[in-house]
C-alpha cells in the first residue's frame, strides 16, 4: 500500500477519487456531491490517498483548518484500517478534526463514533436534498495519540 498526497492546488488523482466517490454514491447512496463541486473541493484541500497497483483504495480530503470534505474507502479494501489510517494521518497535522455526516449514514456514523467523534450539532437541510446531517469534532492534544495508537503506528 503506497500513500500519496495531493496538496492544495493539485489534482493528480481527483479523477481516479471521483470515480471511486461516485461508485460508492451508486451502491450505497451516500457522498451525493455534484462533479463541479467535488472538483472545486478536491483542489483547495489536501488529499491524503491509499493506492495499491496504481489504483486509489482509500482517500480523504481536508481543508486547511481540520475540517473532512470527502472521506471513503473502496467497498473491497474495507474492514482493514485504511479510513482509520487516513484520519490519523489528517490529525498528524490538525489540533482538532472535524467533519458533517448524514444522520441517515448509519456506517459513518458508527465508524465516526468508534474513533471517538462526538455530535457537536444537528443541522436540518444541510444538504441539497434535503438531508439532515451532525457535525461532528474529534479534538484535544490527546488526538495524534490516540489515533495513533489505535492504527498501531
Amino acid at each position: 500500500m503506497e500513500k500519496r498526497t495531493d496538496p492544495p492546488g493539485q489534482a493528480d488523482h481527483a479523477t481516479d477519487a471521483w470515480n471511486l466517490k461516485e461508485r460508492i454514491r451508486a451502491d450505497e447512496g451516500v457522498l451525493r456531491q455534484r462533479r463541479g463541486f467535488f472538483v472545486d473541493a478536491y483542489r483547495r484541500s489536501t488529499t491524503h490517498l491509499l493506492v495499491e497497483s496504481d489504483e486509489i483504495v482509500a482517500f480523504a480530503s481536508v481543508r486547511r483548518d481540520g475540517y473532512i470534505l470527502f472521506l471513503a474507502v473502496h467497498p473491497d479494501h474495507r474492514g482493514r484500517g485504511h479510513a482509520e489510517r487516513l484520519i490519523a494521518d489528517v490529525a498528524e497535522d490538525h489540533r482538532s478534526v472535524t467533519c458533517h455526516a448524514r444522520t441517515t449514514n448509519t456506517r459513518a456514523l458508527g465508524f465516526y463514533e468508534h474513533l471517538g467523534f462526538e455530535v457537536v450539532r444537528r443541522i436540518d437541510d444541510y444538504y441539497e436534498d434535503g438531508g439532515d446531517a451532525y457535525y461532528l469534532k474529534l479534538g484535544g492534544d490527546s488526538l495524534r495519540k490516540r489515533l495513533s495508537d489505535f492504527v498501531g503506528r
